[in-house]
This record gives structure tokens, sequence and C-alpha cells, in this order.
């Protein structure tokens, strides 16, 4: 569907040092062309990973349209050096929390800045979040201000209340919540540090609160049939962030068709309108 036509420089699996020693690893592509290009950063949600379905496929568009294009593992997210894909270490999984995503975050975003030259233009950073790494997208650009423009897709609106308080209290008294994933049959853990740690830093993921800040454009895109989290979310967003928009896909769902594994010819028309109004927002 889409084609790199020019020389490209590409280089997967990258790894750098991320929180508590953990690696990020990280995919950079772009077309060599001699012309400094905007750079892409992409986050992936939680139970994600940087080669999840057809996200190999969204890092060829945008190389395709002109942009330098990062994506990577959170440095907990289950993932190795040896096995990217999938969650080998359940141990890291559950030892996740947001400080250690925005860590993450921030380290990606120093690299790229080291990656200046002639084909880079380390002044024109953008970040698109998915799910939950569009909730911590939202964080970050309120921190980093060498990140020039957001676009969140099926972004959470909140960080903080995703569990209820009978949940809470089981969890404490637990020390671990598991969560099914049913395509890998694992039961994932989440220790009870990653309340603990949202609880201590309510003030900084409170994106309600923290939205009033941000100022940089921001692009809010979420489907009417999203099954894991409502299009009430991202209408939340778009009334709290002033300098945001919302374009709403009908009958897209969480991943806007995606799927794990993807060996489709064509990508899903969300995917693709997904893409388009992306790439519109992005190029003006």
């Amino acid at each position: 569907m889409f084609l790199i036509k020019c020389k490209m420089k590409l280089e997967r699996n990258i790894v750098i040092p991320g929180e508590n020693d953990k690696p990020i690893i990280l995919d950079f592509a772009y077309k060599k062309s001699n012309t400094k290009k905007p750079v892409v950063i992409f986050a992936h949600g939680f139970k994600g990973f940087k080669d999840w379905g057809h996200f190999n496929r969204v890092m060829d568009f945008f190389i395709d349209n002109d942009f330098a294009f990062l994506k990577f593992n959170f440095s907990h997210n289950g993932g190795t050096v040896e096995q990217p894909i999938d969650f080998p270490d359940l141990e890291a999984f559950g030892n996740n929390n947001f400080t250690k995503e925005l860590s993450d975050l921030k380290t990606v975003v120093d690299w790229v800045e080291k990656q200046d030259s002639n084909e880079i233009d380390v002044n024109q950073i953008y970040l698109i979040g998915h799910s939950r790494g569009g909730g911590i997208s939202i964080v970050a650009s309120n921190e980093d201000v060498r990140i020039k423009k957001l676009v969140t897709w099926a972004a959470v609106s909140d960080l903080i209340n995703r569990y209820t308080p009978k949940q809470m209290e089981y969890w404490k008294k637990e020390g671990v919540l598991f969560v099914s994933n049913a395509r890998t049959n694992q039961q994932m853990p989440l220790y009870y540090q990653l309340a603990e740690d949202t609880l201590k830093n309510s003030a900084r993921f409170n994106i309600e609160k923290i939205a009033q800040y941000i100022k940089i454009p921001h692009l809010i895109i979420h489907g009417t049939n999203d099954e894991v989290v409502p299009l009430t979310e991202a209408k939340q967003i778009n009334k709290w962030v002033t300098s945001s928009e919302l374009h709403i896909i009908e009958g897209a769902n969480h991943t806007f068709g995606g799927k794990h594994p993807f060996d489709d010819v064509d990508l899903p028309k969300d995917v693709t309108e997904l893409l388009r109004k992306t790439l519109s927002f992005l190029k003006n």
C-alpha cells in the first residue's frame, strides 16, 4: 500500500538504557533526501509493543510522507532485548508505572535530540500516543517543551481512577492484580507499586488539571465503537485542552481495525482514515 521508493536509513532494535537498568528498544528510520525532516515518536499503550500488529506499516506511511519515525518499547512493557515482541518478562511488566514510562519517553526524546543532522529536524519533534500511551503523551507534552505537536489515538483521559474501590482494597491487601491476555494466554501481574506511584504523583498525572497548560497543537482521534476506552474520554480531553481538535471515526474500535499479527495486504479503512487525518494535521 505505502511503498518506500527512496534510499532509506533504517535501524531496528536499537538498545538504549531505560529506567532501573532496563533497556529501551527502538526502531528509527527516514528517507535520505538531504533535507531536514520532523521526527514522529510513537508511544504504545498498555499490553502493547512497538511491533504490534500494523505498527511497522504505520512507520512506513510516515517515512514515505517525509517524516523521520521512531517507535519504541517502554523499558518495563514486558519485552526483552532478545524477545521484543510479546511479554517474556512479566516481572518487569508488573513493576511498570507511569513515572517509569515518562522517564523512558524523556530518554527517547533525549536520544532523538542527539541525532541532529542534515536529515533530522530536532526542533520539530511530534508525539503520537495510543491508548494509555496517549495519556502518558499528554503528560509528557506538558513537561517537555521539545515536543511541538501532539496526536492521541484512543487515549485515556484519566490515569488515576481506573480501578474501583473494591479492586483497590483487594490490590492493597494481596499486593498484586492480574490481567488476562487472551492472545498469549498469560496472567499478567500488576504489583501494588503501580497504585502507590500513581497516588503519590496524582497531581503530576492528573490530565484534567494539567490540560490547561498544554498550548501546542493537539489532535485527538477516537472511534465510536471503542470497546476499551469510551468516546466520552476523548470528548473530555478535547474540552480540557483548549489547543485541541477532535476527529471521530464512525464505527472504529480501539485499534481502528488493527490486529496482531497483521498480514493483510491493505490496511483497515479506519487505520487509513486515522493516518490520513494525522498526516494532514502534522503537515499543516
